[in-house]
């Protein structure tokens, strides 16, 4: 049986992006690197540089107890020759105190992945999350939690529990991350088109 390439290609970019979160989340800091290219830039709400800089970060966090754990759903890919865009379904969880309380928050969206294939390796060169949807409860369900209305409201509403955990926790958050709807995802969306047709760069929607 022989397998086309672009199937070969969606089944490559697919185990990627799953050995990410696995890798990621277990601390696997020498694997988790090989999944980024050189260049490999990741904008989350709690840091955005290099792919070197992220896992660095990423490290000091989990050495220190920062639980952040990350669930992957579906996934839809759009390949042009060496280049690909992967949006993939996921949920964000983090545990942490906030106000006293201990408390779990889960965020719902996308992961959305600008890839290229080099030297015959895909690699993520810039990974942007879509935050859609979040919540936040106490881990004990009887616990009387009390939230600062006017540091929530800071926030968009795609992450604002996500946000306001990180921040209490010592974290500068980005607040105009792309939602589910907006100018942000729709800038996100222009971009990736601009980088299957040739941009020089998945920052910028020009060559």
């Amino acid at each position: 049986m022989t397998f086309s390439q672009d199937l070969l290609d969606r089944i490559a970019i697919r185990d990627l992006v799953e050995n990410w979160a696995v890798w990621r989340d277990a601390g696997d800091w020498t694997r988790f690197r090989t999944v980024w290219h050189d260049d490999g830039v990741m904008q989350a709400t709690w840091f955005q540089g290099s792919a070197d800089e992220f896992i660095q970060v990423s490290r000091e966090g989990f050495e220190k107890g920062v639980s952040i754990l990350h669930f992957l759903g579906g996934s839809s890919i759009d390949l042009e020759g060496q280049r690909a865009i992967a949006q993939t379904k996921m949920t964000i969880s983090q545990r942490g105190p906030v106000e006293g309380v201990e408390c779990d928050v889960v965020c719902t969206g996308r992961f959305y992945d600008f890839l290229e294939r080099r030297a015959g390796k895909w690699g993520v060169v810039l990974r942007q999350p879509i935050y859609e949807k979040d919540r936040l409860d106490p881990v004990d369900p009887s616990a009387r939690l009390r939230l600062d209305p006017e540091l929530l409201s800071q926030f968009p509403q795609g992450y604002r529990h996500l946000a306001y955990i990180q921040t209490r926790i010592g974290y500068t958050v980005k607040k105009d991350m792309p939602g589910l709807v907006g100018p942000e995802v729709e800038a996100l969306y222009g971009r990736g088109k601009a980088w299957l047709a040739g941009a020089a760069s998945p920052l910028h929607a020009s060559a």
